[in-house]
């Protein structure tokens, strides 16, 4: 990601009385925006603390069992109402009611590492080994979902402490498997929506997620509509005829039609779709052919990727994908086996609760909040939008010089934690206080 993005200043307001719930005993402060920023600094160890145990003891997708315990634990011991374990394999729910009557409002972080071997020479790199697709792997939480677990177990922290003013309930989900599962092309958001996390007696009206990257630490990124991309798999077999690479012309060449097929699906957005309406992207990442210098073989095996924000685009990129791949392999007299598997839809951010939320994130982080360009990685938290109306920000914990998320060398600056909690903290508070009559 550049750091090309817009820098939005607002006018701080003089008081942030519009946060203030109600009058409530001397010895007790009042919920609003002081009690949240003095209360994150507060416990900012403890949360770097919780952050530094999840970072050390990471589990890959569908296998967060040791990690799910530790925050169930933490959630009962702050007597929240409802905890719930096991909800799509390993993910936790808890259910806080606050002491006034308003909306239910969710809140999200993902739990799973990745099938990683860390680098980053910390204190508390992970040494754990896994199990990814047949072979024995590192294990790192190499994208930030331990500072998302630690932000969140913070929130629930605090929002616990000032139950008795809370003027509405929280739903805490605690998802796995946002990586994805090995084998299966599914992911933990949408087993835990169609295990009914969003239904029931505790139904939320919103949602709010975040995701650490490295943009300037303590920064708030955000964008309203197309904030990440959809995100779909191709697999793509061209079946040739085999023969003796010195006579090409008695068999049918499954790699130059590869080539061919390779140079010309790049052409696909760049001139057959309306890109100047939202971008998109088609890259070819494995490409597999043949044996022998000298043999031509029976066929090449390609995979890759789609990142569109745009649903219509999306289905028009599918068709002209076809199309191309065909068309191609038929000219060639080869033939193509396609497969589109769908993915990650796009993480939309409603509108009207961008717009409306958007001077909560000014007031946490005052001249860090920046408006950015879509970005073309992909989140699961999209299959929570697609339900209720959903707000997912960039929380910036970049250090100079820092490696991408995905990296082995990959870490946060961990200064931005405290931000993350104020920040999903007084997004919750204002969307409830927006509620009362």
């Amino acid at each position: 990601m550049k750091k090309g993005s817009m820098m939005k200043k607002l006018a701080l307001p003089a008081m942030v009385s519009s946060l203030v719930l109600a009058t409530v005993a001397p010895t007790q402060a009042a919920l609003d925006l002081a009690t949240i920023e003095a209360d994150s600094k507060a416990m900012e160890p403890k949360v770097i603390e919780w952050r530094r145990h999840l970072h050390e003891h990471p589990e890959l997708s569908n296998q967060e069992y040791k990690t799910a315990a530790y925050i169930a634990k933490h959630l009962k011991a702050l007597g929240f109402d409802e905890v719930q374990e096991g909800v799509a394999k390993t993910g936790v729910v808890g259910v806080l009611v606050g002491g006034k009557p308003g909306p239910v409002v969710a809140l999200r972080s993902d739990m799973d590492a990745l099938p990683v071997t860390e680098e980053t020479g910390l204190p508390f790199a992970s040494k754990a080994k896994g199990s990814f697709k047949g072979k024995e792997v590192g294990v790192m939480h190499a994208c930030g979902h331990d500072g998302h677990m630690s932000i969140l177990m913070g929130v629930a922290e605090l929002l616990a402490k000032h139950r008795k003013d809370l003027p509405g309930t929280v739903k805490f989900i605690f998802q796995p498997a946002e990586e994805g599962m090995e084998g299966i092309d599914t992911w933990g958001a949408k087993q835990m929506v169609e295990e009914g996390v969003l239904k029931g007696k505790y139904a939320p009206e919103v949602i709010f997620g975040l995701h650490i990257f490295p943009f300037p630490a303590g920064s708030l990124a955000y964008r309203a509509e197309g904030f990440m991309a959809a995100q779909d798999r191709f697999e793509l077999t061209i079946q040739g005829k085999q023969t003796h690479g010195s006579a090409p012309w008695s068999g049918v060449d499954p790699i130059t039609t590869a080539g061919q097929v390779v140079t010309a699906i790049q052409l696909i957005p760049a001139r057959q779709l309306p890109i100047t309406e939202a971008p998109a992207v088609v890259s070819v990442g494995s490409i597999h052919g043949g044996v022998r210098n000298n043999i031509i073989p029976d066929k090449v095996d390609m995979e890759g990727t789609i990142r569109t924000y745009d649903v219509k685009m999306r289905e028009t990129l599918h068709k002209h994908l076809h199309r191309t791949v065909e068309n191609i392999s038929e000219a060639s007299g080869a033939t193509a086996d396609l497969n589109i598997v769908p993915g990650y839809p796009v993480t939309f951010n409603d509108p009207d609760l961008t717009r409306q939320m958007l001077p909560t994130l000014e007031r946490v982080s005052p001249g860090k909040v920046m408006e950015i360009k879509p970005i073309t990685a992909a989140e699961d938290f999209s299959y929570f939008q697609q339900q209720i109306p959903g707000l997912f920000i960039g929380l910036g914990a970049g250090k100079p010089g820092a490696a991408y998320n995905h990296s082995p060398k990959f870490d946060l600056d961990e200064s931005a934690l405290k931000t993350g909690v104020k920040a999903l903290s007084a997004l919750t508070l204002d969307y409830m206080n927006s509620k009362q009559k």
